[in-house]
């Protein structure tokens, strides 16, 4: 953690344990570990949080991913290396993610949904928000990678 800020684990540990217990919840989800990484790795690549694109992609990478893969997600649009429902996760985890640009269209919606069940597409959208809210909190307080 940057010293130069202050340590939001140590002064709010009450908000830091309802994340973590967030976080608990989407470990029980119906989604694909490889896809929550990527997810994950997306939304914070797209924040600009350096701690959590370092993270994830180090979790990505010990769950089986491809240094491949992982190279190629900003441009996930324009390679061959993710699936059908991988791809819906992407669009979903950007439109969200740029929410106040985006906002969230039906049409987006329904393409993406056509790849989760009702479940696995509310679990998707809480994953996306929590790791938004990471990023926030990792930017926010200058987190670096180790």
């Amino acid at each position: 953690m940057n010293t130069s800020r202050i340590n939001y684990r140590e002064v709010a540990p009450h908000t830091f344990k309802a994340m973590l217990g967030l976080e608990k919840a989407l470990g029980e989800s119906l989604l694909e570990p490889l896809l929550h990484e990527l997810v994950k790795i997306r939304a914070s690549q797209l924040n600009g949080c350096a701690y959590c694109v370092d993270l994830h992609s180090s979790e990505s990478l010990k769950s089986g991913d491809s240094v491949r893969r992982l190279l190629a997600l900003t441009t996930w649009q324009e390679t061959p290396f993710f699936s059908e429902r991988e791809r819906a996760a992407l669009l979903w985890t950007e439109t969200l993610t740029l929410v106040s640009e985006r906002h969230a269209p039906e049409a987006i919606y329904r393409q993406v949904a056509e790849h989760f069940s009702d479940r696995e597409m509310a679990e998707l959208t809480f994953a996306i928000a929590t790791i938004n809210a990471w990023n926030r909190l990792g930017v926010g307080f200058a987190l670096q990678p180790e």
